[in-house]
């Protein structure tokens, strides 16, 4: 008992309300370091070359690669020290602060003037992807707020669901994605795949078309939105079979919601695994009831699908009673 209540008063209160500006301003710092990321790696499938990380001091970028100069360097967003720093292969820095007042426009002209000055810029689409925001990187001196406490609040939900993500990605041994963050939706997650095919998308999408070529489960956290005003962890299951919505959820706070692009999430409030009496067990729970409840409809192999690492049928059954 204590050992949970102590896992459950680690993780803070992350209302929307009290840092959306701040959350927004840091979205679109992540994808001016995404883009980079997308224009330094080679391609892999579902876009996992253009993912970000969960690091021991904040956000990092893979590992990239300067085509001109053959250096190898990655971007790292330090959230203990609050800066963001470029580390080149052959020990060489480059480092800025993060600040409140610090525009989109100003973080996009140090990032480059920082990779410039290691001869590893490179050049890069300089407008938002997937967000309402519109105005170019270069141009956009409206998003500006830097909020200290709030933004390691958020560092610290993800690096506890970035532990409890890889704990249950190690329970299958299907395809699976790494644990990874989105920038362009700017939520966690991991994914698992059936190895079956998926119908071919015909909304004229690439990337789309590329992130959901085969059968998925996915599972993730993200902060909120205008349309979703709280964080939240949420599963879907890609293509979504008919059926699903009818089984049950756990823990008791979880239910199923309409999602904002179609289709249904299972959805469960942080706020509600927060204060839960034991989180890590409470989000485990979440997701395998909503892996099973995806798989079994979508005619997965779960036996064939399961790995030696996951708990027994019992061990699972005794999870989700626990949890509700």
């Amino acid at each position: 008992m204590a050992a949970r209540s102590q896992l459950a008063s680690q993780l803070p209160a992350l209302p929307l309300e009290a840092w959306e500006p701040a959350k927004e301003t840091l979205h679109l710092y992540s994808q001016i370091v995404g883009k980079i990321q997308l224009a330094s790696r080679p391609p892999r499938n579902h876009w996992w070359n253009a993912t970000l990380r969960v690091d021991t001091r904040g956000v990092r970028s893979q590992r990239l690669f300067h085509g001109l100069s053959g250096q190898s360097f990655d971007i790292l967003f330090d959230l203990i020290d609050h800066r963001l720093v470029v580390s080149a292969a052959d020990g060489r820095m480059g480092s800025f602060a993060l600040r409140d007042g610090l525009s989109v426009a100003d973080f996009d002209r140090a990032l480059h003037e920082q990779l410039a000055n290691l001869g590893l810029d490179v050049e890069i689409r300089e407008s938002p992807f997937g967000v309402p925001m519109t105005t170019p990187f270069p141009q956009d001196d409206e998003h500006a707020s830097y909020n200290p406490e709030f933004t390691r609040r958020w560092w610290r939900v993800l690096d506890f669901s970035d532990r409890v993500f890889e704990e249950f990605a190690g329970w299958s041994c299907a395809k699976t994605s790494p644990v990874q963050l989105f920038w362009h939706s700017f939520d966690l997650a991991v994914t698992r795949f059936s190895g079956r095919r998926a119908p071919s998308l015909d909304d004229g999408d690439g990337v789309a078309r590329e992130a959901y070529s085969h059968e998925v489960i996915s599972f993730g956290f993200w902060t909120g939105d205008a349309q979703v005003r709280q964080p939240a962890y949420y599963s879907y299951t890609a293509p979504e079979p008919s059926g699903l919505t009818d089984e049950p959820l756990a823990p008791s706070a979880a239910a199923w919601a309409a999602a904002p692009t179609g289709g249904h999430l299972a959805f469960l409030p942080y706020e509600a695994l927060r204060t839960a009496e034991d989180p890590r067990r409470a989000l485990l729970a979440f997701m395998q009831s909503a892996y099973e409840a995806g798989a079994r409809h979508a005619g997965w192999d779960q036996e064939d699908l399961t790995s030696s690492f996951c708990p027994g049928p019992a061990a699972l059954r005794e999870l989700t009673s626990l949890a509700a």
